[in-house]
Parts: structure tokens; C-alpha cells; sequence
């Protein structure tokens, strides 16, 4: 099972798996997810909860360490979800907390490039983010695009980022990375999976009326280590980052 997406996955770096939950699947994942920016949401830290302006709730952007909701913390055990993962990654994984992604309407944030393993700090980099689309996305407002085979090429310079919820990006990102950038329209249920060393990136949302939600789960192979010094480095960027973009 899973062994064309995982020749791709290996070769390009990504893989896209259309209709990966079907209808009941999917509205199931929608409907606690609605249940959890109306009933948790308001309960985090902003280191949790994510927003565009704090002040409108509807640009709320970013959701992370979504365990402390049993349905979430629950759902990383999925089998569908964990079987694509271990296919990939080519050996047992376990999930990070799972996360929430949205582009509002209206809002005019980018994502910058990056590689994810950047953030993680894993070795051997043996790591998947799976990226399920909640709305139709397209180019209109910000799908994802990814430089073809680029995780067989080690870390680009990252260096600290002015957007919320992505602390750092590529410094080096040329003309040659946008042309041979590869986009990614997806409808709702479709995944997208990418290793953890691939660079990607997503455009602003230009729509006046879509948003671009998303529901992410990260699944690391048994055999990764995480390198501590560099994740404490990163842990105190990210958090320096936080305190000079929320502060008022």
C-alpha cells in the first residue's frame, strides 16, 4: 500500500494523494474543528493561538499543540493517517501535536520558504508533514509550492522572518527557486505529504471572500534524534519573534 506515493514522494520530495478522507471522514474532522476555535480556542495562550489582528476573531491564522483536546490528541493514532506516514518515512512513526492553518480573506500574509527540519532540529531527517486541505485551494488564495527534489540537498540559510507562526525563512530563496517552483491545487480532502528537508512556501491570499484552512499532523521516524542545542536556539528565536510581533 502506498508504493507509488512513496517512489514519488522520495524522488520529488512531496506527494499529493486526492480524496484522502472521504465525505463522512472529512466532515467528522471539520465538525471538532469548528467545536474547537468555538470552545478552546478562547481559552489558550497566544503562543497557541495564532490571529492576524487579535482584535477580529475571524482572522484567527495558526492553531498549534492541538493535544490538549482529546479528539486531537486521539486522532494522531489514526490509521489511515499513521499508515500513509510509516509507508513514507519507510519505517514506524509517531505524530507531533497536530496543527491548524488558515490564509483569511482579506489578510495579506505570505509564508515564507523554508524547510520544516529547520524548525524540527531531527537527525537523521526522516520526517513528514501530512497537509490536508479543509477549503478549495488554488493559486487565488495561496496554495502551497514546493522546489522539486530540494530535500536531497541539505539546509538553505534560514535566518528570523517577520510573519507569525513562521519564525524563520530561506535568505538565499533566488529567481531560479520561483521558476522551478511546483504549485499545489487541492479540494477539500486531498493531502499533500512533503519530507521535512523539501522547501516550500505559499503566497497571501488574494481572495476578498475564501479562506484557505488546513489541518496538518508531523510524523518523525523512530530513528530520529533531535539535535537539543539547535532546537533550544530555535525555541528562543521563535519565542523573541512572538513577544516583538504581538506586542502592542
Amino acid at each position: 500500500m502506498f508504493e507509488f506515493e512513496k517512489k514519488s514522494y522520495d524522488k520529488d520530495g512531496f506527494v499529493v494523494i486526492h480524496r484522502f478522507l472521504d465525505k463522512p471522514e472529512l466532515e467528522e474532522l471539520q465538525e471538532n474543528l469548528e467545536r474547537y476555535v468555538r470552545e478552546v480556542v478562547p481559552t489558550l495562550q497566544s503562543t497557541d493561538a495564532f490571529y492576524e489582528d487579535a482584535s477580529r476573531p475571524e482572522t484567527l491564522k495558526q492553531l498549534q499543540r492541538m493535544g490538549v483536546d482529546p479528539f486531537f490528541l486521539d486522532y494522531v493514532n489514526r490509521p489511515k493517517w499513521k499508515g500513509l506516514a510509516k509507508a513514507l518515512v519507510g519505517e514506524e512513526a509517531t505524530s507531533m501535536q497536530p496543527e491548524w492553518f488558515n490564509k483569511p480573506p482579506n489578510t495579506n500574509h505570505v509564508t515564507p520558504p523554508h524547510q520544516d527540519n529547520y524548525y524540527f532540529c531531527l537527525r537523521p531527517a526522516n520526517v513528514v508533514t501530512l497537509w490536508l486541505a479543509l477549503d478549495e485551494v488554488d493559486a487565488e488564495n495561496g496554495c502551497l509550492r514546493y522546489v522539486r527534489g530540494s530535500h536531497q540537498n541539505g539546509f538553505r540559510p534560514h535566518a528570523k522572518s517577520k510573519i507569525l507562526g513562521f519564525s524563520q525563512g530561506i535568505t538565499n530563496y533566488a529567481p531560479e527557486d520561483f521558476t522551478s517552483e511546483v504549485a499545489i491545487p487541492l479540494q477539500p480532502g486531498d493531502l499533500v505529504a512533503h519530507h521535512g528537508m523539501t522547501i516550500h512556501r505559499a503566497d497571501a491570499n488574494m481572495s476578498t471572500t475564501r479562506h484557505r484552512r488546513s489541518f496538518a499532523m508531523v510524523y518523525q521516524g523512530v530513528s530520529c534524534e533531535r539535535d537539543e542545542a539547535a532546537f533550544d536556539r530555535y525555541q528562543e528565536s521563535a519565542r523573541a519573534q512572538h513577544e516583538e510581533l504581538t506586542a502592542t
